[in-house]
């Protein structure tokens, strides 16, 4: 799917929510979309695991990570399992690791900035609730679409 957020928003301009300037591409997919899934998780990347182990179906995981910095969300091994998994993309509030391996992925990855070190494991994180960041609510569910230009939000599917 050729996503272009640009023209999305010309076509859809009173449907959708831009997000605010601020990710990294990361990923092999320069552009990628889908329905939402949520993690609201701080420093602990033990839900992305439990949730890329599921059967993706087309959906972007969307990470609420509090916007630390301090360590890594999503590493190789977890963007694995998500391209095998089906899941369109991951879009991190926060860092990622192993970037290059990633780049090289079916997957499209937008974050904040990457990290060398990993997080802590306690198990203890949100699951499909809203997340807010960049000034949009992300909500399971709801679309999101990405790619060079940015990142947007929709109620219902534009493409």
């Amino acid at each position: 799917m050729n996503i272009q957020t640009a023209d999305l928003c010309d076509a859809h301009e009173d449907k959708v929510s831009v997000v605010s300037p601020m990710f990294g591409s990361y990923g092999g997919r320069s552009s990628f979309g889908g329905p939402i899934s949520t993690l609201k998780i701080f420093e602990d990347n033990s839900f992305v695991r439990k949730a890329v182990e599921s059967a993706g179906n087309g959906r972007v995981l969307v990470i609420d990570g509090g916007a630390s910095m301090r360590c890594a969300l999503v590493g190789d091994q977890l963007a694995e399992l998500a391209v095998r998994n089906g899941w369109a993309g991951i879009v991190v509030y926060g860092c990622i690791r192993d970037s290059k391996a990633i780049g090289e992925m079916d997957l499209g990855v937008f974050a904040l900035g990457t990290h060398p070190r990993k997080t802590v494991k306690r198990n203890v994180g949100e699951v499909d609730v809203p997340v807010t960041f960049g000034g949009v609510t992300f909500r399971p569910g709801h679309y999101v679409y990405a790619d060079e230009d940015g990142v947007i939000v929709a109620e219902h599917p534009l493409v």
